[in-house]
């Protein structure tokens, strides 16, 4: 693995996805073919391509880090961004060989289009909470804040996991929310709340645990919070798709598990 997993996790960007595209469309394809297909000696080589949801960047750095230990010669390369970006960017054909989602509904959607080989196979959950700056400027304590239209406050936008959680707890709790941004992803959103540029936001309990030491958690009441439930698969135009069920397995492992524990990922 070089330069470090944490470098490795990036997000994709609009010329990213283009670059995927064209490898996947022109005269690349061989290249990659050729450079995935390669097996080290316990049958398992070359790059595997995983497209994971933003809330994921962490963990996903480490299991990038677990896989490429145990299967010497292997290269993992992670993108990360908003699950519906993503699920669009495999539909219209950009090159990956798993899929990490933190909602059904875009894995549903695969899986209807044929694009998933295995059923899906849920590795993970989350719930939601409110991150505030560390200080709590706005004195937020729940979710009836959103309802203030003097503090500053974001959400998620609404065809992104998180953006689509958060409307359905609000909603729960009979919340009309008064609402200054909205972010393209969960980490987008939590980055702007420990800048101190937003007073609260609705995120993952995960992204609180990651940006400890900059936000601080307001918990959200039981009834009104919504249980997310994170789906892998492989892909059908996988490059690598041996390599592909070898991570998903990897990710669904007993020391899988012990990596999302760490990152405060409940089981599904």
């Amino acid at each position: 693995m070089s330069d470090g997993a944490e470098s490795r996790v990036r997000p994709v960007t609009v010329i990213g996805a283009l670059l995927w595209l064209v490898v996947a469309c022109g005269g690349g394809s061989a290249t990659t073919e050729s450079t995935s297909g390669a097996e080290t000696g316990n049958g398992v080589g070359g790059t595997v391509l995983v497209f994971a949801a933003a809330s994921l960047t962490d963990v996903m750095a480490d299991f990038e880090a677990g896989f490429e230990a145990a299967h010497p010669g292997v290269d993992v390369e992670i993108n990360v961004a908003g699950s519906s970006s993503l699920g669009e960017q495999i539909l219209e054909g950009a090159p990956a060989d798993v899929f990490a989602s933190a909602n059904e509904t875009t894995m549903d959607r695969l899986v209807a289009e044929g694009a998933v080989v295995d059923p899906p196979r849920a590795f993970a959950a989350n719930q939601l909470q409110i991150a505030v700056p560390f200080d709590n400027p706005g004195g937020i304590t729940g979710l009836a804040d959103f309802a203030d239209d003097s503090l500053l406050l974001g959400l998620c936008i609404e065809t992104v996991p998180c953006g689509d959680f958060a409307r359905q707890a609000l909603a729960k709790a009979g919340i009309e929310p008064s609402i200054d941004t909205e972010e393209p992803d969960v980490r987008a959103l939590s980055a702007k709340v420990a800048s101190g540029e937003l007073d609260g936001g609705v995120v993952y309990e995960t992204d609180i645990l990651a940006a400890s030491d900059t936000v601080a958690g307001v918990v959200i009441q039981p009834e009104y919070n919504v249980d997310a439930v994170y789906p892998i698969a492989v892909l059908v135009d996988a490059p690598n798709r041996t390599g592909a069920r070898e991570f998903v397995a990897f990710v669904l492992s007993e020391g899988g598990r012990d990596i999302l524990d760490r990152y405060g990922f409940r089981e599904p």
